[in-house]
């Protein structure tokens, strides 16, 4: 214990001596949380839309109002053909092209339908489906709006309606930030720790002070856990800082048990930590540790459950989803934060992170060698 302590010491005057490191991990990940749920807007607005109206009459200046006033489409251009509102595609300054035919208004009221025309620019594939998707349901709604002017009801329906009312469970407002802020904040002190505790034996290699270190009768499990615990202890911090951001910024408070929330990070950060000495025991510099854990990295982000769903994943992608840390602690913070989950609940999780920390850190040991 007195060897680890004097370990630690050394590590914690290493780390604060180093001011970048010390502004990367408070000061860096901080504004990233701040800036990013801001930015990563799940929701699609401001839609270039142009419109080509054969028909100029009140039904379709009213249509197009009805569209412009929805908030999420721009009008970028009126044109009076096709080929010029086509140019607009192709020069990227419109998303999506309204084609309303001649006696758009007339047919409409004499046979009861009228087509209209809607081309997409399906590019960007997500902005394109959605995009089609609010104009169909705006036009729909025009059309309702339309019939029940012109026919009158009958008095009693002639069909049973069943009508059908959504609760939405744990994010009422439906409100993006509460979903993602979870998320990247459990990106953050992933990187914090991966990142910091993968560089940090390989700057020992470069500066040669390893060498002294080596020599000393030090065995490898004390001076893997005087690397691990500094970052540990300082990974905490980050995601309580993190929490107090949610908290004050977004007005995010967990509904669940704050000690629900540690117990997990403070297993889950072995497993990342682990992973991180790992790396660094087969770099020899910071560049190669920075670009493999780069890699990692990017993996760990796409494929656990942040921006796209795990369930809507290949099979492969979802085997490969099973021995990403980041999965689970993007699960659990959800769980923890927004649905009230239990540790009992989390339980799973914790059993899984633990075998990952045991298995990257028994590993870490094994593959450091105090002789060259």
């Amino acid at each position: 214990m007195r060897t680890l302590r004097f370990l630690l010491r050394k590590e914690l005057r290493q780390i604060f001596r180093d001011k970048s490191i010390v502004a990367m991990i408070f000061f860096m990940p901080m504004v990233q949380l701040i800036l990013m749920p801001l930015a990563a807007d799940y929701e699609v607005r401001n839609i270039n839309l142009s419109v080509v109206d054969h028909d100029k009459s009140p039904y379709s200046q009213r249509l197009i109002s009805k569209i412009v006033a929805s908030g999420y489409f721009r009008l970028a251009g009126y044109n009076p053909s096709f080929k010029e509102a086509f140019g607009l595609i192709e020069s990227d300054k419109a998303d999506l092209i309204l084609e309303i035919p001649h006696n758009f208004e007339r047919n409409l009221i004499r046979e009861d339908h009228e087509k209209l025309f809607i081309a997409v620019n399906a590019i960007n594939g997500t902005k394109a489906s959605l995009g089609g998707s609010y104009l169909g349901s705006i036009i729909g709604d025009f059309n309702a709006d339309i019939r029940m002017q012109l026919v009158t009801p009958p008095r009693f329906s002639q069909f049973p309606v069943i009508e059908v009312v959504a609760s939405n469970w744990f994010n009422p407002v439906l409100n993006y930030k509460v979903f993602i802020v979870p998320g990247i904040l459990a990106i953050l002190v992933t990187m914090v720790g991966g990142f910091l505790s993968a560089l940090n034996i390989v700057r020992e290699k470069e500066i040669g002070t390893i060498e002294q270190i080596n020599v000393t009768p030090i065995k490898k499990h004390i001076f893997i856990l005087g690397k691990l615990i500094p970052f540990w202890v300082l990974a905490n911090i980050v995601f309580t800082i993190g929490l107090l951001v949610a908290r004050f910024v977004y007005g995010i408070v967990p509904v669940g048990s704050l000690l629900t929330l540690y117990a997990f990070i403070s297993v889950y950060l072995l497993a990342v930590l682990g992973f991180g000495l790992l790396v660094s025991t087969f770099c020899d510099t910071q560049q190669q540790a920075m670009f493999i854990m780069f890699f990692f990295m990017m993996l760990f982000i796409l494929l656990g459950g942040l921006f796209t769903s795990i369930d809507s994943m290949p099979e492969w992608a979802k085997l490969i989803t099973r021995v990403n840390p980041v999965r689970y602690m993007i699960e659990v913070m959800r769980m923890v934060m927004l649905k009230g989950s239990s540790f009992k609940d989390v339980l799973p999780h914790v059993g899984i992170v633990s075998l990952m920390a045991l298995v990257l850190n028994s590993w870490a040991v094994f593959n450091y060698k105090k002789t060259n």
